[in-house]
């Protein structure tokens, strides 16, 4: 049961995450959380580092694709500035919008990474649909209000988690 909520990786900021390490997993692609992963809920525009970290995918042949449960509308806005290719409504805690763009890509499931911010929607899809997954921690304290329903349930397995497997612990990146 809590295996479904076990991420591959935990890893404090996606940023220090690099396309070599990637390659040397057989990673091709990353799928990422929008909200709170990728940027700040409350700031489409992102970051510096966010930037600097697209752009070393990109010159590394990486392809980065959101898959959010928000509108397409919503997802469309925010990614703008990104100009980053989306999968919106995926349904997480569902596998549909991570197989959607996998399947979109020619891809096999080891050749993936889902990067997200919660246990209970971007771990928990990317075990239905047998990805590896990286854990980061928030950009962000603070949560749109439907996300703190799931950051309460979070905590509580995060508990249970922790005691089955002690040896999650945050990392810097892949090789720490």
């Amino acid at each position: 049961m809590l295996d479904k909520f076990k991420p591959t990786w935990m890893v404090n900021s996606i940023y220090a995450v690099s396309p070599a390490q990637l390659k040397e997993r057989g990673i091709r692609a990353v799928f990422s959380d929008l909200d709170n992963t990728l940027i700040a809920w409350n700031n489409p525009d992102g970051t510096p580092e966010l930037r600097e970290w697209m752009t070393t995918l990109q010159e590394a042949g990486i392809p980065l694709i959101v898959i959010s449960n928000n509108s397409k509308d919503r997802v469309a806005k925010a990614t703008a500035n990104l100009d980053l290719p989306f999968v919106s409504r995926s349904l997480k805690p569902l596998s549909f919008g991570i197989n959607r763009a996998r399947t979109k890509l020619g891809l096999k499931k080891g050749e993936v990474v889902m990067v997200g911010d919660q246990l209970m929607t971007d771990m928990v899809a990317a075990n239905e649909a047998g990805v590896r997954s990286i854990l980061v921690k928030p950009l962000l304290n603070t949560d749109k209000w439907d996300t703190r329903i799931n950051r309460f349930f979070e905590r509580i397995v995060w508990r249970e988690l922790r005691k089955k497997y002690p040896q999650l612990q945050w990392q810097e990146d892949l090789n720490d």
